[in-house]
């Protein structure tokens, strides 16, 4: 009986070490699978390093970045080579699915190993500015600098490193000749050693590695992140604050608050909250708009206009504080207040008469002579007149009209002093007199 009561309790207790610790404990590692797709840029590092720390706190062995990516910014891509060379506890494991081009092919040259689907690709990382031309001298030698060091970091050769990145190399041998960056078939990659292997899929590449048996922990940007990578796209950023700028004007010409203050508000707090969430934005940028705002609306109390400019100085500086790169920060405001500028003249030119906010922009009040309206005295009266000129006429002068010294021009000839003269034109202000002989006058 005893004994039996002893057996009890040993089985409650290992099913309750059973219970509170699941079959997956037991498991010989953990592997988080990270997806590295679409544009390279600053919301997809803030991914990145959330997914790396998240890892590093669970105790993963590996990490698996699954890239699929045309390329994105440097500054971006660089951050995200930082944060695989921190990660020095994890095997960080580079699985191409279909393209690590541009900024895509430093993330996978970072990794501690490279596999790739039989249809990818890894290279053509050279530096292009926004208008796709090549970047200057000092940006292009930076970044091959930067793959030079990835590839000697994982013991790769530099030289197809560099040629990904410099067409003044002849890789004629791989279909890059001189003047063309080099590209790497999955195939090609194998063979120069860039490549750990040409698998189908992410199991392939944990059984090479020897993690098939380890847990795969998923790992997706959340909505905020998402979010992030969207509106931190510099394609994106002139637009929302075109939206934002025009939707304000808008608004402030507007009785009430309707939607184009909605539009605009939405766009701005787009704007900073993808850059706060992408760790861009700081909240001394957020702490300069709210004070922009404030004395731009204390302006319409406050006369003089200095207000009014400081506020919107303030606004301007928190949008570049809030920018990943002051000079794209500056195209961007410059283009989000040209397309304000060209949306109000075309609003103003087509829709003018329906919108009531342009009846405080446009005057359209006409001060003209039928409505009373004049410039001067017209002083039709006085023609037919005769008078004396008081001063010689050439052609201006001053002539005598019933006693009163009257202003006068001559008709173009000239009129000496004294001189009988009739006035035959009367324009506004201008007298036109011409010369009579004194027998006409008698």
């Amino acid at each position: 009986m005893k004994r039996t009561r002893i057996l009890s309790w040993l089985v409650l207790l290992m099913l309750s070490i059973v219970l509170a610790f699941p079959t997956q404990t037991f498991a010989k590692s953990k592997v988080y699978h990270v997806p590295v797709e679409n544009n390279v840029e600053k919301g997809l590092t803030a991914f990145l390093q959330r997914a790396f720390q998240d890892a590093k706190e669970h105790g993963a062995e590996a990490i698996v970045l699954e890239i699929h990516t045309p390329g994105g910014f440097t500054d971006a891509a660089e951050d995200i080579a930082k944060i695989i060379k921190q990660s020095e506890d994890m095997k960080v494991i580079a699985f191409i699915n279909t393209k690590a081009h541009s900024a895509g092919a430093l993330i996978a040259l970072n990794a501690d190993s490279i596999y790739m689907t039989p249809d990818a690709t890894i290279g053509a990382a050279g530096v292009v500015d926004s208008a796709g031309n090549a970047a200057e001298l000092k940006a292009q030698s930076a970044w091959i600098k930067q793959m030079i060091a990835a590839a000697e970091s994982s013991n790769r050769d530099p030289q197809y490193a560099q040629a990904m990145a410099d067409s003044s190399l002849d890789m004629s041998e791989y279909g890059a000749p001189k003047g063309d960056f080099l590209t790497l078939s999955a195939e090609e990659a194998l063979k120069v050693e860039y490549s750990n292997g040409t698998v189908k899929n992410l199991q392939e590449v944990l059984e090479r590695e020897n993690l098939a048996d380890s847990i795969v922990i998923d790992l997706e940007p959340t909505v905020a992140e998402q979010i992030a990578r969207i509106v931190t796209n510099p394609i994106v950023i002139p637009i929302l604050l075109s939206i934002a700028s025009l939707g304000l004007v808008i608004e402030l010409y507007s009785p009430g608050f309707g939607v184009a203050g909605v539009m605009g508000l939405s766009a701005l707090g787009l704007f900073f909250f993808g850059h706060l969430i992408a760790g861009i934005a700081g909240y001394e940028s957020i702490l300069l708009l709210i004070i922009g705002i404030i004395l731009i609306v204390a302006e319409f109390f406050v006369p003089g206009g200095i207000v009014g400019i400081i506020g919107g100085a303030s606004i301007v500086l928190s949008l570049l504080l809030a920018g990943a790169n002051f000079v794209q920060m500056g195209y961007s405001i410059l283009i989000a207040l040209l397309i304000a500028v060209i949306g109000m003249v075309i609003l103003m030119k087509f829709f003018g008469k329906k919108l009531h906010m342009f009846n405080k922009l446009v005057l359209k009040d006409a001060t003209t002579t039928e409505e009373g309206y004049v410039s001067n005295v017209n002083r039709l009266e006085l023609i037919g007149k005769k008078g004396k000129t008081l001063t010689p006429f050439r052609p201006a002068g001053v002539v005598s009209i019933d006693g009163e010294r009257v202003d006068a021009v001559s008709d173009g000839s000239y009129i000496d002093a004294g001189k009988h003269v009739e006035i035959i034109k009367v324009e506004g202000s201008r007298i036109v007199v011409r010369a009579v002989s004194e027998e006409t006058e008698e």
